[in-house]
């Protein structure tokens, strides 16, 4: 573990977490992608857990080994100089040292953030855990990075907005959960599943420390911007528009026997030398 680079790239990616001028995460499920992305300019990567599940064809919902996530964190920071921030679903484990081992595993795995959720997968649904109980394994996830001298980006996510019915009753447990991970030494608090600007605004107001959301249908950067967000990510969304161009090519080829898919293809040539150029250390 390179303590300094580590210490470097937290604090550089901590910075970034700013109210009205976002930082922008295109999220990553591999290697190559992680590369591309960073080349186009993001500063920093951010790892998609159900890119990673569905890579590997596994369904999303902490089906996925802890090990075999950790792997993919570790080859996708070692392709890469900026930061990474790694989504590690629910810690891999209900308890406080679940989730302060996911993060000390994700500190050597080269991971300088984390996404940590307070939901527990229930048949690949989510089932949202104790307050109490959920404050604390933030607390244990602060405490695993301090222990190392490492200002960890720990990006709390609450899923109070995952299928509710009612958005008021959604929108204050939100808040309330998420102003209690931030006391609990929580970087910033994602609450995804929110499209109403109305309601992102008054999260915004209403949560005690950054706000990061997951971008939906038809929202922009800039709109988002505009309402006070200091994160944005856009999740599985890379993954599966990639994945959704493999199908449309695949169904191209078996129907008509044509080609027109590979217009968009990044010539060979092209990539060989882009991958040649490994990023220095």
């Amino acid at each position: 573990m390179d303590k300094t680079r580590l210490v470097k790239q937290a604090e550089t990616l901590r910075a970034l977490h700013v109210p009205g001028a976002p930082i922008v995460l295109f999220n990553a499920w591999d290697p190559g992608s992680a590369r591309i992305i960073a080349e186009e300019g993001f500063p920093a990567i951010a790892t998609t857990s159900a890119g990673i599940a569905f890579s590997l064809g596994y369904p999303d919902g902490q089906v996925i080994t802890r090990d075999e996530m950790l792997a993919a964190v570790r080859r996708i920071t070692a392709a890469v100089d900026v930061p990474v921030t790694a989504d590690m679903e629910a810690g891999y484990g209900a308890s406080p040292e679940h989730v302060a081992l996911a993060v000390r595993l994700a500190l050597e795995a080269g991971a300088v953030g984390a996404n940590i959720e307070d939901s527990m997968p229930v048949d690949h649904g989510h089932g949202l855990l104790d307050l109490d109980l959920a404050a604390k394994r933030v607390a244990a996830a602060r405490a695993a990075a301090d222990e190392l001298g490492i200002p960890f980006v720990l990006n709390a996510r609450t899923d109070a907005f995952f299928g509710a019915k009612d958005a008021e009753t959604a929108f204050t447990d939100a808040v309330r959960r998420a102003n209690a991970y931030l006391d609990a030494g929580a970087t910033s608090a994602f609450v995804p599943f929110v499209v109403d600007a109305k309601l992102i605004a008054r999260l915004v107001k209403a949560i005690r420390g950054p706000l990061n959301v997951l971008i939906g249908p038809g929202q922009t950067i800039a709109e988002l911007a505009a309402l006070g967000v200091a994160r944005v990510s856009f999740g599985s969304t890379s993954t599966r528009a990639m994945l959704g161009f493999l199908r449309q090519a695949a169904r191209e080829v078996h129907g008509h026997g044509t080609q027109e898919f590979a217009r968009l293809a990044i010539p060979h040539p092209e990539l060989n030398r882009f991958f040649a150029a490994r990023p220095g250390r």
